[in-house]
């Protein structure tokens, strides 16, 4: 399920409570919604570089780096278990 398709069927929920309903009539809060929802259109729209940079600035972690990160601890915990087989011999 899609973000957008989880949101919906959240909002439809909510819809029906009482204490909700009022803030879901106001023009101005479906206009925050739908642009909320329309972000990750917009970002896949942007070119590469904006995306990069969009990345930095919101503090994420690329896939690569993620890739990169993974790779690291791999080799770590093989490291490791070098040392304990060692250790335990």
């Amino acid at each position: 399920m899609s973000l957008k398709d989880k949101v919906v069927s959240e909002t439809m929920k909510l819809a029906a409570h009482p204490a909700v309903a009022p803030i879901l009539q106001d023009e101005r809060f479906m206009k925050l919604l739908l642009a909320a929802l329309s972000m990750p259109g917009k970002i896949t729209e942007l070119s590469e570089e904006q995306r990069l940079n969009l990345i930095r600035v919101l503090g994420l972690a690329t896939a690569e780096e993620v890739a990169n990160l993974k790779r690291t601890v791999r080799s770590l915990e093989d490291e490791l278990a070098e040392i304990r087989a060692q250790r335990d011999s």
